[in-house]
């Protein structure tokens, strides 16, 4: 399969758009991937912007696109959803040694590894930021125009991801992100097994610290359940409010929502408000 080939795996109409499976092999990934894609009916005629969504441990890209409810807002926008997988997958791509659920397979943390075996095939950040955009935006009804949001790990990868590169997305939004991954046991995890020991490298990766620092922002949009079993030890999302207190004038608005845990009950209550604070910036 040559890496500039989409292969449909299934399509179903829903909401007068089409939610789309595809297969490809990836250059960046060095394995065949899966990705999601609904597609609202203005694509039929015309290129639309779309949101990027970047999903959780153990997740791939099926979750969000069956459990979410995002389709009917997203068609009524004409927005795109383009929802990729979490980690390379396949025959020869390593996993965590006791096939744990927070690193490996399912859980690539949206970073470009460094070490051993991982190097080969988890380059995740060079993915959601490069080839999956070139692929899809060369052989779908596609414009430019791109936001990015996730949840949990996704979150982490839709902050960062967005935070380092403010001219390729319009918006970012996040339900309950890893916001401080370099002091959170997902987190170092991760970042010791995809980076090594050098904790300067794992900075790159760490939203609250990327937050602190940058110099430009995008219009940032993030929910947190107070119910969440992992807030605040993994999320620790009192790290992200202290740092966006240091952008007074900038679009950042952190909110706390009372009763809800880290389930897709909790993004498909607020998806709506996401992707309407997404549209309004991709259609500025």
């Amino acid at each position: 399969m040559s890496q500039d080939i989409l292969t449909k795996v299934s399509e179903h109409l829903v909401f007068g758009g089409k939610q789309i499976r595809y297969e490809h092999s990836s250059n960046t990934l060095n394995c065949k991937m899966q990705f999601s894609v609904f597609l609202p009916a203005e694509a039929e005629t015309a290129k639309v912007p779309a949101v990027y969504w970047l999903s959780g441990l153990t997740c791939n890209d099926e979750n969000f696109s069956s459990k979410a409810g995002a389709q009917r807002i997203a068609a009524e926008l004409g927005i795109a959803l383009i929802i990729p997988d979490t980690s390379p997958r396949g025959e020869g791509v390593a996993d965590d040694e006791n096939a744990a659920y927070d690193f490996g397979l399912g859980a690539g943390f949206y970073v470009n590894a460094t070490q051993a075996p991982f190097a080969k095939n988890y380059q995740m950040y060079d993915y959601i930021l490069n080839e999956l955009p070139q692929l899809v935006e060369a052989q779908l009804p596609l414009s430019d125009k791109r936001a990015i949001s996730g949840h949990s790990m996704g979150g982490h990868g839709a902050l960062v991801i967005g935070l380092r590169n403010t001219e390729r997305y319009s918006s970012i939004s996040a339900f309950s992100p890893i916001c401080n991954p370099i002091n959170a046991a997902w987190g170092i995890k991760a970042l010791t097994g995809f980076l090594g020991e050098d904790k300067q490298q794992w900075q790159q990766y760490d939203a609250s610290l990327l937050l602190t620092e940058a110099k430009t922002l995008l219009p940032i949009l993030v929910d947190q359940g107070t119910a969440d079993n992992f807030f605040p030890d993994q999320l620790r999302t009192e790290t992200l409010i202290t740092a966006a207190k240091q952008h007074e004038q900038a679009d950042i608005e952190i909110r706390y929502q009372e009763g809800y845990d880290h389930s897709y009950y909790f993004i498909s209550s607020f998806i709506e408000s996401h992707l309407r604070f997404h549209a309004k910036h991709l259609k500025t």
